[in-house]
């Protein structure tokens, strides 16, 4: 079976489209190495998925000629315990980081602040104090 097919009939992607353009990205990798979208997979391969910030490595249990149920596509593989331990850790991390956004102390002025500032400015037109 192919590897796009399985990704899509496992739910990693949503369209053989989109997983044969992540492997032609070199973000998907079998037994460590980089392949095409027409690779054959079988069960025992182990499959490295880099999704985003995640990286995910999956051992094919089987092999589904169709898109079938979330409960059935999870039965297709399973993922090593060091990936789990790793995606649980990293997902952690992200919930404890803080919010960028919240660093940000002095944005754009509102427009009451751009009014007082004008007010600041009285009858000069320019920052030199002449």
């Amino acid at each position: 079976m192919r590897i796009d097919k399985w990704l899509w009939s496992a739910r990693f992607y949503k369209t053989r489209t989109l997983a044969a353009e992540e492997i032609d990205k070199c973000r998907i990798q079998i037994n460590g190495q980089d392949v095409k979208p027409a690779r054959d997979v079988k069960a025992g391969d182990t499959l490295s998925i880099r999704q985003g910030p995640v990286l995910r490595t999956v051992v094919v249990k089987g092999l589904s000629m169709q898109r079938g149920a979330a409960p059935v596509a999870q039965l297709l593989y399973e993922e090593t315990p060091e990936s789990l331990a790793s995606r649980l850790q990293a997902a952690e991390q992200r919930q404890l980081a803080g919010e960028p956004a919240d660093s940000i102390e002095n944005g754009r002025p509102t427009k009451r602040d751009r009014r007082s500032m004008d007010k600041s400015w009285g009858d000069r037109w320019s920052a030199s104090v002449d």
